[in-house]
């Protein structure tokens, strides 16, 4: 069973001074303005038993890209039936994807609910590389965005482990009951 989404519109980021080191008595010190060097969409899958990751950076965020991606996540499992977890993005059902899923009967897609994002895991590990190693990168290029990525996702793969639920299904389900009650009543 595989999680799989995009993160698209990762942005190349470079500052336009050098960013001044954390120091004792001194925050670290960025410059508020930048360059932008481009972008690119982050395709992945994480595989739930055991964490791993596999990706792929694309320059654009379109079926012709998400299509690609499957068929590599295809290669990556050989021989092997999978289960896809995924969000109801429009780009997840385009005909061509369907007309491919169609003659690959081993690959079995599962939607996640509308505005159930959170049931997907791999936007778990999309927030932990977001924080680890791209919001506060330098990138002078996209090509070295893309290089951070991989570098990322390797060493991810080298020390990977499955997410654990903390919580139980009730206690989800109790709060979220909480919070639609408190939404509706104002």
């Amino acid at each position: 069973m595989l999680c799989v989404d995009e993160k698209s519109q990762i942005q190349a980021l470079n500052r336009t001074q050098k960013v001044l080191p954390l120091q004792p008595g001194h925050a670290e010190q960025r410059t508020h303005d930048y360059v932008r060097h481009g972008t690119t969409t982050l395709f992945a899958a994480l595989e739930i038993a055991t964490g791993k990751v596999t990706g792929l950076c694309k320059n654009r965020h379109r079926h012709q890209e998400f299509l690609a991606f499957l068929k590599h996540v295809a290669r990556t499992y050989p021989d092997r039936e999978l289960h896809l977890v995924m969000d109801n993005y429009a780009t997840h059902k385009r005909p061509e994807v369907k007309a491919w899923l169609a003659v690959n009967p081993r690959i079995t897609v599962h939607f996640t609910p509308t505005s159930g994002s959170w049931l997907n895991l791999v936007e778990v590990w999309f927030g932990i590389i977001e924080r680890q190693a791209i919001r506060r990168g330098v990138f002078p290029s996209v090509r070295d965005l893309t290089g951070k990525i991989r570098t990322f996702i390797t060493g991810w793969n080298n020390r990977c482990h499955p997410f654990i639920w903390t919580k139980t299904p009730d206690q989800i389900l109790t709060r979220i009951k909480r919070k639609r009650s408190r939404t509706t009543s104002r």
